[in-house]
């Protein structure tokens, strides 16, 4: 009777004791187990993250960041595109966003020389940001101050390049200092050509507007019959361009400024357009590939502009037939302009080859 007694009150308390463990012992594993269910699947999520980031990233690439390949590979380790175009790609830790900045470079000059053509080239370069339209900041909005001006401008991410053009920079004579206080460190690019066709192509584009004008000759001459030029009328003015380079070489380094031949940007774009991406300190990747000749124009034309699948050409007022001008006026013209090229080519330190 005492063991039976016995066993009553002390069986129970073996019996728990041995639940009480083998519970425990199965707490221990499941923990156990889920902790590594836990692990292997943040690893296998944390693979895919970073897959998916890579692809964005390569989606940027190509895409409205149009982030090019030295860039990506410089800066771009794993980012998330936010799918606006305020663009926001966070790259270890900090973020990459299209502001809209003061330009770094401008076309200044000259009307007439090929300054759309340079402006549409350049745009299919991935680092380079220009505004399409003429802003005339300096020339005619400068009282509205710059923070005007910059709200102009493309949003562009860091390390490319925000550009505009407005060919009358170049021989207004207040620009140079407006720019200067804008920028000391701005590159410049100036598009010239033969001034005698320049002349005759601007004359043709204002005919174009007014038809009633009076000719090319009475307009060129202050008197016809002693061949003396009217060096002020603007058609003629603005070829002086030694006298406007002048000017700017006043507030800039020449190395800030760059000359573009117009007439080989139309016989060789892409060599043209290779100096002034080096110029830019940019990756030559506007290349011939890009451009083919339209013998009806007479212009070079893009194979596949920004933005667009298909070829693109300049508009029909580039390339118009220009107004004829007697052989005798042109002669003189000549003559009149060699001292001045002369004067040019040194200042430049290149020869044009302007007859």
């Amino acid at each position: 009777m005492a063991a039976f007694h016995h066993r009553f009150h002390h069986h129970p308390s073996a019996e728990l004791r041995r639940l009480f463990h083998r519970v425990t012992i199965a707490s221990s594993m499941s923990i156990l187990c889920f902790s590594l269910v836990y692990l292997l699947t943040g690893f296998y999520e944390s693979q895919l993250t970073e897959s998916s980031g890579i692809r964005q990233a390569e989606f940027l690439l190509s895409g409205s960041a149009r982030l090019n390949e030295r860039n990506f590979a410089k800066e771009v380790t794993t980012s998330t595109y936010s799918g606006h175009t305020g663009l926001e790609v966070n790259i270890s830790g900090k973020e990459l966003i299209a502001t809209r900045r003061l330009p770094q470079a401008l076309i200044i000059g000259v009307k007439k020389g090929g300054t759309r053509a340079l402006l549409e080239f350049l745009r299919l370069h991935p680092d380079i940001r220009a505004l399409g339209s003429e802003p005339h900041f300096f020339d005619r909005h400068y009282a509205r101050g710059l923070d005007w001006y910059r709200a102009l401008m493309p949003k562009a991410l860091d390390g490319q390049i925000v550009m505009e053009k407005t060919p009358r920079y170049f021989v207004t004579v207040e620009t140079p200092a407006r720019v200067h206080a804008m920028s000391q460190d701005v590159k410049l690019i100036v598009v010239v050509r033969d001034p005698v066709t320049r002349a005759i192509s601007d004359y043709t584009q204002i005919i174009s507007k007014t038809p009633d004008i009076p000719p090319f000759e009475s307009l060129a001459f202050k008197n016809q019959s002693t061949g003396q030029i009217d060096a002020m009328w603007s058609p003629l003015w603005i070829g002086l361009y030694a006298q406007h380079l002048e000017r700017w070489l006043a507030w800039f380094p020449k190395t800030q400024i760059h000359l573009v031949s117009g007439e080989k940007l139309i016989s060789d774009p892409s060599g043209e357009l290779g100096k002034v991406q080096d110029f830019l300190g940019l990756q030559r990747i506007i290349t011939d590939k890009h451009f083919y000749f339209n013998k009806t124009k007479g212009f070079p034309c893009l194979k596949k502009p920004e933005g667009s699948s298909k070829p693109h050409c300049l508009g029909k007022t580039k390339g118009r037939t220009h107004a004829f001008i007697d052989p005798e006026v042109m002669r003189r013209l000549r003559d009149f302009y060699r001292p001045h090229n002369r004067r040019f080519y040194q200042m430049a330190g290149q020869d044009f080859g302007w007859q």
